[in-house]
């Protein structure tokens, strides 16, 4: 009671925050008159200014009013387009680190121009992330033609860049590029040899654009580079053969008038859950697939294995369906975002699953990956010193960006009124009466001329549709996966008179739909084999732009674009950026979802109460039902969904967390040593504390030196420092362990000292580099291993009441500190053990080698063919600098 009535005096806090905002919004317009007085010179000029004001001593909230009021009016000279108000309160907004939420077809790209600009005059650099190749690029040519008229660099990071080019366009002022390739450039460069390889710089700034679809639709999946294991692929088809055999069964609960739980009976040999989207075996289930690989026990120890290959494939045949999930190209199983219907080109599925569904399809199977480096988009995200992002859609999901990203989401007004019509959903009993009325539908907006806009969730079904809009002689496009080298050409005509589209979870979000069509676009295309395409463009674009402004007029005179639903998804969003796509800038539109009992949402989550009307209510066959409850229904199925998955992502980050902090350390530590600062002193530390701990164990506390485990402790030291040291005996008078743990690092420090002079000071520097980074690499890549089976089996801890998520955060501390542990051995065994070689005695083993390997190649006398050797990589000669950059000759370096 309290609550509503003190909002209704003194406002939410959106619209406080947008009053705040409002009142600088004034002050930026009262310095346009000035701002546009000035030559495109001087307006160019006021960057240099900037800049030089902020290394005064000003601050950039001090610089926003002028610096914003810059921007728009370039805006005005090289695009034609001046920044609305609300723009300008939106690219506040992202400048204040909070996330902007604004319609479709507000101008969210032109207002990421703002706080770009203005932060990007600091000189530490400013990412803009969108979620394709396609609007990078497209962003960074379009809005970067502002940028670069003020004087600042603009660059772009693509698929398909080679290190070069990403270092140089990481370096610009301003930086487009998609959230993967961040990403993986970041682990990329944690990989690397040398701190002059890094592409990347310290993450400053960041704005996400379509921010609710990257931070939170993406985040259910951790960015993975991996590298071949030795698995075998044969076991994958083995195992593919006899999952048909097996039929699906159903879970029966009995529950003979008895309170409390049901029992449950199973039948056939699996069943599935759908809501959680896994497979069983029944006990049946279990005999039969013993008895097909001729196995006595499935889940001895020694098949644990085979089980696993089993539960995979059944996962793959059970709950992965091609053309939803997956679609298989040029030979190739490409996995389907299941929020925006994108393939994701280089993303495997983990676990042996991709594998699982290769084996299904018959196609070739790539070797099962191990993980080398791992981070999920929130701990990576999290880094930036200053993160924002930008939406249609991310008032419903503002909960979840305060708990994981610290992000408050302001909701700002349209520059124009809505005047969509939001019809309410229409339920069939049967999809195919659903459909049958979506074309009916269709059929009567095409008629008038007025373009409809058809969303489905899953390539199956849009083809579907497709098939029966071509029986009927409707020509349309279709926008899915398969076709999404066309997506923002087919998304960008969306809005023609009578135009027919269907797109699978509204691939093509970034690409605006103009009514009348774009065209900027068509004359594009018309104009693109011409020998004088400019010339061609300019003439085609005049024919287009009356066209499309005639087409307009029809097209706002039938209603405007129309959104037909075919199926409510299980987030809200992806529905609200569906309907978002109509009603841009106050014009007109209209949208309706059609609905079955049969779609997914409805028939795992809520359709028994939905029937329960329908067959009250005695609605006939091809009769829909509008009803309250129903729509109710529907939105607390996408609830509980959207909270299920919301789950799913904080388990990932809490779990993530744990191993995000152990990433920061291996990290630091690889840069610290790449960056050659204190590497003596490191060893060093390491020694000490490596006699340290031989004298903890073997002289333990409050013991007479009689009691010292003498022989143990002198086999200890020789293993790690190669060295015979040199005890007192245990009478020794004066002994302590203090004094034994001074005169075991004086031994070996000595030795140090040996090992320095033989190879000389630049050298044994060198070794220690060299043999630091291998160790903490391979020891890494081993621990990452460690860490994904011990998330495998970490959940059955629960029996045994305890809580999973405190166990895996205690033993991944232990595998981690044992992994330490690990490194410091290894480094000192090879530092004490390595040897100098002199080039002939190099030659003559390599020589010896090879007449070896040349005996082991023969069988019976006859020498066996072998395979050719191919190299990705040019052949390092042995006098040839080394690669790693220490500007030494190969030979006395790497090639030792």
């Amino acid at each position: 009671m309290i609550g509503p009535l003190i909002r209704k005096i003194v406002g939410s806090k959106n619209e406080r925050e947008l009053k705040r905002l409002q009142l600088i919004v004034q002050k930026i317009n009262t310095l346009e008159p000035s701002i546009s007085a000035l030559s495109d010179a001087e307006l160019a000029g006021k960057t240099a200014e900037f800049r030089q004001r902020l290394a005064q001593g000003e601050t950039l909230d001090d610089l926003l009013p002028e610096a914003f009021a810059t921007v728009r009016e370039a805006g005005k000279r090289v695009l034609g387009m001046r920044h609305f108000d609300v723009q300008l309160v939106g690219g506040m907004v992202l400048h204040a680190g909070k996330i902007a939420e604004m319609k479709t077809g507000e101008g969210k790209t032109l207002v990421a121009t703002l706080p770009s600009y203005l932060n990007a005059l600091a000189g530490k650099g400013v990412h803009v992330i969108t979620v394709n190749d396609y609007l990078a690029r497209r962003d960074s040519e379009w809005m970067g033609r502002i940028h670069r008229f003020l004087g600042l660099s603009v660059g772009v990071i693509v698929h398909g860049l080679n290190d070069a080019q990403r270092k140089e366009a990481y370096g610009c002022d301003i930086t487009y590029g998609t959230n993967n390739e961040f990403g993986f450039d970041y682990l990329r460069d944690n990989m690397k040899f040398a701190l002059q390889d890094y592409v990347q710089r310290d993450l400053n700034f960041c704005i996400v654009d379509e921010v609710d679809s990257i931070l939170i639709d993406e985040a259910r999946t951790p960015l993975i580079i991996s590298g071949p294991s030795e698995a075998s692929s044969e076991l994958y088809y083995t195992v593919n053969r006899i999952i048909p055999m097996l039929k699906k069964g159903e879970v029966i609960e009995h529950r003979d008038g008895k309170i409390g739980p049901a029992s449950k009976e199973y039948t056939g040999d699996y069943t599935v859950d759908e809501k959680a989207k896994s497979s069983t075996l029944t006990e049946e289930g279990v005999a039969k697939v013993e008895k097909l690989l001729g196995v006595d026990n499935l889940y001895e120890p020694r098949n644990i294995e085979l089980l696993h290959h089993v539960n995979q494939a059944l996962k793959a045949h059970a709950i992965f369906k091609r053309d939803v999930d997956y679609v298989v190209k040029d030979g190739e199983v490409m996995i389907v975002d299941e929020f925006t219907g994108r393939l994701m080109p280089g993303r495997r599925w983990s676990d042996g699953l991709h594998q699982a569904v290769e084996a299904k399809e018959g196609v070739k199977i790539e070797s099962e990956n191990q993980t080398l480096a791992t981070i999920t988009f929130q701990n990576y995200f999290r880094m930036y010193d200053k993160l924002s992002g930008m939406t249609g859609t991310a008032d419903t999901e503002a909960a979840e960006f305060h708990e994981i990203y610290k992000l408050d989401v302001v909701v700002i007004p349209t520059n124009r009124p809505m005047v969509r019509n939001d019809q309410a959903d229409v339920i069939y009993k049967t999809e195919k009466e659903k459909f049958k009325a979506v074309i009916e539908d269709i059929v009567s907006c095409h008629g008038k001329g007025q373009p409809a806009l058809v969303g489905t969730i899953s390539i199956e079904k849009s083809e579907e549709l497709a098939e029966m809009l071509r029986k009927r002689g409707i020509p349309h496009n279709v926008l899915n996966a398969k076709h999404h080298e066309k997506e923002a050409e087919i998304v960008a005509q969306a809005g023609r008179r009578g135009a027919v589209t269907i797109a699978t979870n509204m691939a093509g979000r970034g690409t605006d739909i103009i009514l009348g069509g774009n065209p900027e676009m068509l004359a594009r295309r018309e104009s693109a084999a011409a020998e004088d395409a400019e010339a061609a463009y300019a003439e085609a674009l005049k024919k287009y732009q009356q066209q499309c402004a005639r087409e307009k007029a029809e097209v706002l005179e039938a209603g405007g674009l129309y959104i037909c639903g075919t199926e409510r998804h299980e987030s809200r969003r992806i529905d609200n950026q569906l309907r978002g796509r109509s009603g841009r800038q106050g014009d007109p539109g209209a949208s309706r979802f059609f609905l079955s009992l049969e779609d997914d949402l409805l028939r795992i989550f809520g359709s028994q109460r939905v029937a329960f009307v329908m067959d009250k209510l005695k609605i006939p066959e091809g009769e829909p039902i509008e009803h309250g409850m129903i729509s109710k229904a529907i939105e607390n199925a996408q609830k509980k969904v959207e909270g299920h998955n919301f789950e799913i992502r904080k388990h990932l980050i809490e779990y993530d967390d744990v191993m995000n902090r152990q990433r920061e350390v291996i990290y630091n530590q690889r840069k610290e040593v790449l960056a050659g600062e204190n590497i003596r002193e490191t060893v060093e530390g390491i020694i000490d504390e490596t006699v340290e701990d031989i004298i903890a164990t073997f002289c333990p506390e409050k013991t007479q030196p009689a009691d010292w485990n003498w022989s143990s402790l002198t086999e200890d030291v020789f293993n790690q420092f190669s060295i015979q040291p040199e005890l007192p005996e245990p009478d020794a008078p004066g002994l302590t362990r203090e004094s034994l743990e001074q005169s075991l690092k004086q031994q070996v420090m000595g030795r140090f000292a040996e090992k320095e002079e033989e190879f000389t000071t630049p050298v044994m520097e060198h070794l220690m580099k060299v043999l630091l980074l291998q160790s903490i690499d391979s020891q890494w890549k081993d621990h990452l291993l460690s860490i994904d089976h011990l998330k495998e089996g970490i959940g059955l801890r629960g029996y045994g009441q305890k809580n999973p998520k405190e166990e895996y955060k205690r033993e991944a501390y232990s595998l981690f500190m044992a992994m330490m542990g690990r490194i410091r051995q290894e480094v000192l065994q090879k530092l004490y053990r390595v040897q100098l070689r002199r080039e002939e005695d190099v030659e003559r083993m390599e020589a010896e080698q090879r007449k070896r390997r040349l005996v082991l190649n023969r069988v019976g006398g006859e020498e066996q063919p072998k395979a050719p050797v191919t190299r990705e990589e040019e052949k390092v000669g042995r006098n040839d600098p080394c690669p790693c950059g220490s500007g030494k000759k190969y030979k006395k370096c790497c090639g030792q």
